[in-house]
């Protein structure tokens, strides 16, 4: 087993209103393990919400998280989808990035020895149209170090087949899967979508195919229309629905998920905003915790809920967080 090595920060100015400052942590056992690595805590950043750290690190050492998920990367720059790319909706918001990113070759070189140097544990995200796009990015990773875990965002458009993706049906999950697992000696975690009838079937055929977890869930798809023009808000017309609004969903998917497989690792995100956002996705089986879209209005939201959570762990005497987890209590 491997323990990221986080570099040990320095405390805050001042304590934050969700929970004491650094200085004064209780003694709870934050420690998690993620399909064979063990984090430091269980607050991790959900992939395209946070850069790969720089821009949040002004703000607060990076490094006091469990992991930071970069932004999903391919083979080549991308230039993503035409503007207007986001929208506000009730509870969320809706965006059409098209997963922007400068590529495989420009993250090696410019945004992973930023994260080793500051002994940032990194996930890094992968995207790709096609198994063979995955196959090549997680064999250009292969013996770089650096790297904690590695996502496959088998959520994104499969040009392949016909604007579906690969996690909406068991074969292309497992096909995508086997081109990083079968690569890699690092875990992989399998990112699935929520737009399908059984995701426990999914998550099964991610498993079979090597995947050392799941995140649940991505963003779900959703579309605004201008009521005026009749035109879609979007210039890509549809796109992933995040936010609070989404919570319930991912609850939903994270509680199956460990009911159907309870010793699969569990990457529970989707509207997580506050520390009782946190807990609720733990109980319902999610070994780590990642915060989205809570980032764009409050860029102190994952250090907010890091210390939050361990303030509530030891108000209620509760030792180990680990402890916590699947301990949702069904009727009858």
């Amino acid at each position: 087993m491997t323990t990221s090595s986080a570099r040990t920060p320095a405390p805050p100015a001042a304590s934050t209103a969700s929970g004491p400052s650094a200085a004064a942590e209780p003694d709870v056992d934050l420690s998690v393990d993620l399909g064979g690595v063990t984090l430091a805590n269980p607050i991790v950043t959900a992939s395209g919400t946070f850069g790969s750290g720089r821009e949040i690190d002004q703000f607060f050492d990076v490094g006091r998280l469990g992991a930071v998920v970069a932004k999903s990367i391919t083979r080549e720059p991308r230039q993503g989808l035409p503007t207007p790319r986001m929208v506000e909706t009730s509870g969320g918001m809706l965006n059409a990035i098209g997963l922007q990113n400068s590529g495989i070759e420009a993250w090696l070189a410019e945004d992973l020895p930023w994260l080793r140097e500051r002994g940032i544990p990194a996930i890094v995200s992968l995207a790709g149209n096609t198994v063979d796009d995955f196959r090549v990015l997680a064999e250009r990773l292969r013996d770089v170090e650096g790297i904690l875990a590695v996502e496959a965002n088998i959520s994104c458009p499969n040009v392949e087949d016909r604007g579906m993706v690969f996690a909406c049906r068991t074969d292309p999950t497992r096909e995508a899967v086997r081109a990083v697992a079968g690569t890699l000696s690092v875990p992989v975690l399998a990112k699935l979508t929520p737009d399908v009838t059984d995701i426990t079937a999914i998550a099964a055929a991610a498993r079979e195919a090597g995947a050392s977890g799941v995140s649940l869930i991505n963003t779900l798809l959703g579309m605004a229309i201008d009521p005026e023009t009749g035109r879609p808000r979007l210039g890509g017309v549809t796109g992933g629905l995040s936010g609070p609004a989404i919570k319930p969903v991912a609850v939903r998917a994270v509680h199956q998920v460990h009911q159907a497989l309870p010793d699969l690792p569990i990457v529970g995100m989707g509207g997580v905003t506050t520390t009782t956002d946190v807990v609720e996705m733990i109980r319902a089986g999610a070994s780590a915790v990642a915060v989205g879209t809570a980032t764009f209005g409050n860029p102190m939201a994952t250090l907010e809920v890091l210390e939050g959570l361990r303030a509530w762990l030891a108000e209620r005497g509760i030792e180990r967080v680990a402890d916590l987890r699947g301990t949702v209590r069904l009727p009858g």
